[in-house]
């Protein structure tokens, strides 16, 4: 999710959801690092290491930044919440799909070698990783309840926010999670991979419109701060 502002008490400790999503998060990395090797065939894939160790350096950052300043944004972030809007569910499902897809495809496209791409080219998709890591890490925060699902969080308290990236842009963290999609394969040296990649862009923009639309519907101030803010994802743009 990707608005709200006002912290929640930092004297909050992890519960079971936390812990849940702490466990969950490197199990995760193994599984694409699994599929990128194993369809491969290889180990020597100097995208694929980059890859999985900029993501792992992210994962550490945010990890230690909210157990130090905000546990409570992991255990919101690992909650399986009742009031999670059923098209997110879809969604959410979707975008993990085609991420592993991405994975997939960069894997098999590395074993038989279907693209031809430029070092510069995958160098840029490692600044691009880095950019949106820098997004992520400024969205994260500012904002004290980045849930992973679209729920309006009233036991938490939730209130817009006007701060950080959200001066700019009502979704900045989708505008993030555009670039780190398409970096992923450029890094990775697919261009065949860019396919799952820009699908799962056009899942999130379907997302942020929806996500959009029951923000201004249902949480307090957001229809009044979208007139401020006239942008979701590209300052000037849309």
């Amino acid at each position: 999710m990707s608005t709200v502002n006002v912290s929640p008490s930092n004297k909050a400790k992890l519960d079971r959801s936390g812990i849940s999503r702490l466990v969950q998060l490197p199990l995760f990395i193994l599984l694409l690092g699994a599929l990128l090797f194993g369809l491969a065939g290889t180990f020597d894939w100097p995208g694929a290491w980059a890859f999985l160790t900029l993501f792992v350096a992210m994962m550490v950052v945010a990890a230690v930044w909210s157990l130090r300043n905000n546990p409570d944004l992991i255990n919101e972030r690992g909650r399986v919440a009742e009031n999670t809007k059923a098209w997110d569910k879809v969604i959410l499902a979707l975008y993990t799909l085609l991420l592993l897809a991405t994975m997939v495809v960069a894997g098999l496209d590395q074993r038989f070698g279907w693209s031809s791409m430029p070092v510069w080219v995958q160098i840029l998709g490692g600044v691009g990783l880095l950019l949106a890591m820098a997004l992520v890490y400024w969205v994260a925060t500012s904002n004290a309840y980045l849930s992973t699902v679209v729920r309006i969080q009233d036991d938490r308290g939730q209130q817009v926010v006007t701060s950080g990236p959200y001066k700019y842009v009502r979704h900045p963290m989708y505008s993030a999670m555009f670039t780190f999609f398409w970096s992923i394969p450029l890094l990775l040296g697919s261009w065949w991979a860019l396919i799952p990649a820009t699908l799962n862009v056009v899942v999130f923009i379907v997302r942020t419109e929806l996500e959009d639309k029951t923000l201004q519907a249902e949480l307090p101030g957001y229809a009044e701060y979208a007139q401020r803010v006239r942008y979701r994802l590209v300052p000037g743009v849309w």
